[in-house]
């Protein structure tokens, strides 16, 4: 999903990143391998090449290790010549990078769920009472379920969001990122919302790219999450993806410091492997959104008016892809 088109598009609308892809093929053979990268050039947190922003993950599309190498020597040429800050993978296989001066700059676990087992089976599997009763709790409390790509789900959402980023001290992601991203993905991309009594009380964005699905966004109102909202989400999910004959659930990655999310994804049944981010450049650099700023930065966020959050999402996301 993250090397196509239907990604890097709204990329280039939102954040203004510039899609590149580099290849050993000559210009008149077909394409036998390929890097797609953004080009960002921020005057906070300088020129590098990322492959790729806001993406969970993006596998080298080589079937060589001689040919990923020698795109990586080439774009490592450039860095020396001071083109770039430096260039970051984040590759499902560590190995991408291994001989390029790749190190590791970030390392995440990464969950995944085989959805080829029958439905029933795939219930079962589910943790008992953290996962197969929460749904059965939502299903008690006959909470409303609505799917689609409307402005007013969107907007749903995106209030469901605000108020996710402040518990988390975040900035939000704008609005029209995930307008773009509905115009640009169509009907393969759907809002799941839930609601208790018209409420909203929990909402999901899934992707679905050829014989995957992917759950990519997630947020909620606290107040309500003993009912179970996001499981109920989630359980939708998995059922569509069923009649639909996908056979993988990504559950993207997660921080190795936030052991509940971690928790939550382990007791889907996933499989949970590890990410390793690499990141070649000349000096050492800290990735972006690390250390005191970041953490004056979080107080301010949690304590924001609404309209001040958005803006400062709307200003900031563009450094930090």
């Amino acid at each position: 999903m993250f090397h196509s088109r239907a990604w890097l598009e709204p990329l280039r609308r939102t954040y203004g990143y510039e899609p590149i892809g580099y290849t050993t093929s000559p210009p008149s053979a077909e394409l036998a391998n390929g890097l797609v990268f953004c080009r960002i050039d921020s005057w906070l947190t300088g020129r590098r090449l990322v492959s790729l922003p806001f993406s969970d993950h993006t596998q080298p599309l080589a079937d060589s290790e001689e040919d990923l190498h020698d795109v990586l020597g080439f774009l490592n040429r450039g860095l020396k010549r001071g083109e770039w800050k430096y260039i970051e993978l984040r590759p499902l296989d560590e190995s991408a990078g291994n001989s390029a001066g790749f190190e590791k700059s970030g390392v995440f676990y990464f969950h995944r769920m085989d959805l080829r087992p029958p439905l029933e089976v795939l219930f079962r599997n589910f943790h008992k009472s953290c996962t197969q009763r929460k749904i059965r709790r939502a299903e008690r409390e006959a909470l409303t379920y609505e799917e689609g790509r409307s402005e007013i789900l969107l907007h749903k959402f995106y209030q469901l969001l605000l108020m996710t980023c402040r518990r988390k001290r975040l900035p939000p992601q704008p609005i029209a990122w995930f307008r773009h991203l509905i115009a640009s993905v169509g009907d393969r991309l759907k809002i799941h919302l839930a609601s208790k009594a018209d409420r909203p009380i929990a909402a999901i964005i899934t992707v679905s790219f050829k014989r995957s699905i992917l759950y990519k966004y997630g947020c909620s109102d606290a107040r309500f999450n003993s009912l179970g909202g996001t499981h109920f989400l989630l359980w939708k999910a998995i059922q569509d993806a069923k009649r639909n004959d996908l056979h993988e659930f990504d559950l993207g990655r997660s921080d190795l410091h936030t052991p509940g999310l971690v928790a939550f994804k382990d007791h889907w049944a996933t499989t949970r492997s590890v990410i390793n981010y690499l990141r070649c450049s000349i000096s050492p650099t800290a990735p972006v959104g690390t250390g005191w700023t970041m953490r004056i930065a979080q107080q301010l966020f949690a304590r924001m008016p609404e309209p001040f959050l958005i803006a400062a999402g709307k200003t900031l996301y563009r450094h930090i892809g």
